[in-house]
């Protein structure tokens, strides 16, 4: 009896060993490569083919306060993505810039106007430790269209994994100004 019992005692012991071992060996494998894939190509805007755009205000928070007082603060990252909706038609982004708290530009994360194909994305990215925008900060987004087309997801996503807290949010974005071409003829 005492034999049966110290072989399933030394198989359940020889299991969670490989197991353990396997797992480990899991988690050990490289993370696939998250380089940005859409690569946005430079065109030239020819505002007579324009038919509709927009212009939107997307809030980022660079941080945000915890612990009942403004003095402890939580950097976050942020992720602002455009996302094409259209089956068969791009868009062109003519602006994407960055402002901080007070409404001052801080950057300009494109200098002519790209291509985004159907139902392509592309991201911008503030680093937690860029705190340069504040909790206020914000972007503004311009995007055309040469044919009619449904509008873009735009939106930010906003994420802190610091110590063993985890936070993330969404923040979408809000449109300021609606440029919808009436026939020319």
């Amino acid at each position: 009896m005492k034999l049966k019992q110290h072989f399933w005692v030394g198989w359940a012991i020889g299991a969670i060993v490989i197991t353990s071992c396997w797992e480990q060996t899991t988690s050990q494998r490289q993370q696939p490569d998250t380089k940005p894939e859409t690569s946005l190509r430079s065109v030239t805007l020819d505002k007579t083919k324009v038919v509709m755009g927009q212009t939107v205000y997307v809030p980022i928070y660079s941080h945000i306060y915890h612990f009942n007082s403004q003095n402890n603060v939580m950097n976050l990252s942020a992720t602002l993505s455009i996302r094409n909706t259209d089956l068969t038609n791009s868009i062109i982004i003519t602006s994407v810039r960055y402002y901080d708290t007070d409404g001052k530009l801080i950057r300009q994360d494109i200098k002519s106007p790209v291509e985004l194909k159907p139902l392509a994305s592309t991201d911008f990215f503030i680093a937690a430790d860029d705190t340069s925008g504040g909790s206020g900060a914000n972007f503004i987004v311009e995007w055309v269209a040469e044919k009619t087309v449904y509008d873009p997801v735009i939106e930010a996503v906003m994420i802190s994994t610091s110590s063993s807290q985890g936070i993330s949010f969404i923040s979408p974005a809000k449109v300021l100004k609606q440029h919808k071409i009436q026939n020319r003829f």
